[in-house]
């Protein structure tokens, strides 16, 4: 399985609600990303498939390793990249939209000199 954009969101997107809920099922993530259900039931089924998410009988989702790796460096560019475009003047909603674009595509040691310049800035 490629690591597309697609597969990062719906990783990220699991990381994300774990931390809010504790607990994640399939109709969360269809909720939060707005996907339908057998997009989401199908993707999760590939993420199953190539060992990046496991469910239980009860269809609770849990990251594995791999997946978690994945999902916890998209999860980090998007929140300093939130973070950073919000100090800069952006509205928030934008900084979280814009985040989300840029945090696919940037390359790690673009995204390793943000982050070192940000720390540097920090009071």
């Amino acid at each position: 399985m490629t690591i597309n954009e697609s597969v990062e969101d719906y990783l990220e997107a699991i990381l994300m609600l774990k931390e809010e809920k504790g607990m994640v099922r399939s109709i969360d993530v269809v909720r939060l990303l707005n996907y339908s259900k057998p997009s989401i039931s199908r993707a999760m089924s590939r993420l199953r498939e190539n060992g990046y998410i496991t469910m239980d009988k009860e269809g609770w989702l849990d990251l594995t390793p791999a997946g978690s790796a994945i999902a916890e460096r998209i999860y980090e560019r998007h929140r300093l990249l939130t973070d950073w475009l919000i100090l800069l003047g952006v509205a928030p909603e934008v900084a979280r939209t814009d985040a989300c674009r840029m945090e696919h595509d940037m390359s790690a040691e673009t995204f390793s000199c943000i982050r070192a310049h940000i720390e540097h800035k920090k009071p």
